[in-house]
């Protein structure tokens, strides 16, 4: 089934989510969950809002997934997201079975694969780059914003 959405379009969507949490003064970071062509899942981090350390954009995005299908496991799931993993988000999408996780920006201090690759589910196909330098600059952005507020002080 030709539907005419690509990765990009959905990781645009992730991205739109990475905005929002922008705004938020969250960090930055947006995700969606995509079965058979169609959204079923979108969420950015909410850790500051719910005062809740694991409130990371995939962990709600599993949850949102689920609800809609009904169960716990998201296989023939994609999970596109603006930033890699951290290694709790991995290891929460290892027992979720996705299909494939589409990544836009690699986190080169606390992603995943930095501490050990096979934390995916081992049938988990795993993309980087789609609009990588647009989610980077967005999170660089952020954090300098942060600074500069704390120079302010």
């Amino acid at each position: 089934m030709l539907t005419g959405y690509t990765d990009e379009y959905f990781m645009k969507q992730a991205f739109n989510e990475a905005e929002q949490a922008y705004e938020r003064d969250e960090v930055p970071v947006g995700a969606v969950i995509v079965a058979k062509d169609r959204i079923i899942a979108r969420a950015h981090n909410l850790t500051e809002t719910l005062n809740d350390v694991t409130a990371h954009a995939e962990i709600q995005a599993f949850t949102a997934a689920a609800n809609h299908l009904g169960g716990k496991y998201l296989k023939g799931c994609t999970l596109f997201v603006t930033l890699e993993p951290c290694v709790m988000c991995a290891g929460a999408s290892y027992w979720a079975q996705l299909d494939r996780i589409v990544i836009a920006a690699r986190d080169e201090k606390r992603g995943f694969s930095r501490i050990q690759e096979d934390l995916l589910h081992p049938r988990t196909l795993v993309q980087y780059g789609i609009m990588a330098e647009e989610s980077a600059a967005l999170l660089t952005r952020f954090f300098q914003d942060k600074r500069r507020q704390q120079k302010l002080k």
